[in-house]
């Protein structure tokens, strides 16, 4: 017998079941139906924006900070409660391996529990006005404010807690969201939504509107938006940028092409072990994965040598299977599309030091180049896949000068013994974020996280994303009732 297929239809105030088509997701590894989901069109996204305008101004502008903070301790807890549920929906639709899945989804109700902390933070301040002759009988105060409707857009391959990074701040500082998830991984998306609405969110403050093709631009170009965050390519996201209503705040996180650097008095074991993992987890899809590696020249055969074993021992194969390290990309076009750059830059020159072979159900063995060049499409794009390229230098200044040589400026990591060399690396990197012995891949809920460069605009990291999603308002009482 057939498995019937679970369908997710809109949850849109006045728009009908019948009104809309659904669209299958499948798995990438198995390409089995995971789930039917209802599409949003051009009119479904009109309504959704006018219910979460009218939510906003009627339940959410108004809501006490204590009340935000227990839905979000709520959807918290929840998260938790449904771990392996939402671990297991995570690899199906996106092809992350279950290990892993399960830490996403860990992380996601640490993000809620962060943003139900900062709700009850969010504070103003007194501003001292007689610092100035005549203004001593004044009063002033800076009151932090909800902006209104935010406007997110979430890609495939952190399909809960990138979510929740959108929606927990959101929701912290007291707006209403509405949100277009990836059309390949929805079903995360609609399961969240699911347990907020049980965890005590109001009807209205959340709603989805999955959707194809350019048919989202009704979302990010509507004047009833005032905050559009965004997380996917570089290409799109600049192009948003421009395309968005005059006044409407725009947060863009659009990837890089992480680099580190292993200094000759590093913990080579401990570089090899960072580089293996943060370049190919899930795959390499990872915004901050590791994809340049510069080594210094004395230690180089010796980290090759160590990161070359380490990574000829990972298991590629099906996502459910606990012993998988490495599952499929998200689909065939991604797979082809980084086997042609692998391929150009062996072309080019580059070697090929392990991996490289396509597996069936749009799996591929990790990927190591050397003898690469900074103007290789693997080394200078953002390859999005599971290829790391190992590179040599010679100087401190050479190390920053190769690190520095990219339009994204993401994350990084460095790696040494000695604080001086650590340091000097750190401050002359351009990133946004540098790890000192740990893998550039390396993100906390709670820290600021956001791009220099082409790698984006605006910060996310729960209380960075909440005053982004807030605005100030300045009152000032005249006391003595007299105008000046």
């Amino acid at each position: 017998m057939l498995k019937e297929i679970v369908k997710y239809p809109l949850a849109i105030q006045g728009l009908s079941e019948s009104s809309y088509e659904f669209v299958e997701v499948k798995s990438p590894y198995s390409g089995d139906v995971v789930a039917a989901i209802g599409q949003a069109d051009e009119k479904a996204i009109d309504m959704a924006l006018e219910q979460a305008k009218q939510t906003f101004h009627s339940v959410m502008k108004s809501m006490p900070a204590y009340k935000r903070s227990e839905i979000l301790n709520n959807a918290s807890r929840l998260i938790l409660e449904n771990l392996e549920d939402l671990a297991r929906t995570i690899s199906l639709e996106g092809g992350k391996p279950i290990k892993d899945a399960r830490i996403e989804v860990s992380r996601a109700s640490n993000t809620f529990a962060i943003a139900a902390r900062e709700a009850l933070s969010l504070d103003g301040e007194q501003l001292a006005m007689d610092n100035l002759a005549g203004n001593e009988a004044r009063l002033a105060m800076v009151l932090r404010e909800p902006v209104g409707v935010v406007a997110a857009v979430t890609p495939f391959n952190f399909p809960l807690n990138l979510v929740a990074h959108k929606l927990a701040p959101a929701l912290a500082a007291g707006n209403t969201v509405v949100l277009k998830p990836s059309s390949n991984t929805p079903v995360s998306s609609f399961k969240l939504a699911a347990l907020l609405a049980k965890a005590g969110l109001p009807e209205g403050a959340l709603i989805l509107t999955p959707c194809r093709g350019s048919k989202g631009n009704a979302l990010v170009r509507d004047s009833r938006i005032a905050v559009l965050t965004f997380t996917g390519s570089q290409e799109v996201g600049w192009r948003l940028r421009g395309e968005v209503h005059p006044g409407v705040r725009v947060i863009l996180e659009l990837g890089g092409n992480a680099g580190i650097v292993v200094h000759s008095d590093a913990d080579i074991e401990l570089a090899a072990k960072a580089a293996c993992r943060g370049g190919y987890a899930h795959a390499g899809q990872i915004c901050i994965s590791v994809q340049r590696v510069y080594v210094q020249e004395r230690i180089y055969e010796k980290f090759l040598s160590q990161f070359s074993s380490l990574v000829g021992a990972l298991t590629v194969g099906d996502p459910l299977d606990e012993k998988t390290d490495v599952g499929p990309m998200i689909d065939s076009g991604s797979v082809q599309k980084t086997c042609q750059w692998v391929q150009d830059a062996v072309k080019a020159g580059a070697k090929l030091v392990f991996g490289g072979q396509q597996k069936g159900n749009n799996c591929l063995t990790p990927v190591i180049l050397a003898d690469t060049t900074s103007d290789m499409s693997v080394v200078c794009q953002e390859v999005f896949g599971p290829v790391v390229s190992v590179m040599k230098y010679d100087t401190i200044d050479d190390a920053l000068a190769l690190m520095n040589d990219s339009k994204y400026g993401l994350q990084a990591a460095v790696f040494s013994t000695n604080i001086d060399v650590a340091f000097k690396l750190a401050r002359g990197i351009d990133a946004g974020g540098v790890i000192v012995n740990d893998t550039p891949s390396f993100r906390a809920d709670h820290m600021p996280y956001g791009g220099r460069k082409e790698s984006g605009l605006g910060l996310e990291g729960v209380r960075y994303a909440l005053m982004e999603m807030t605005q100030p308002k300045f009152i000032c009482l005249n006391l003595n009732n007299q105008v000046q």
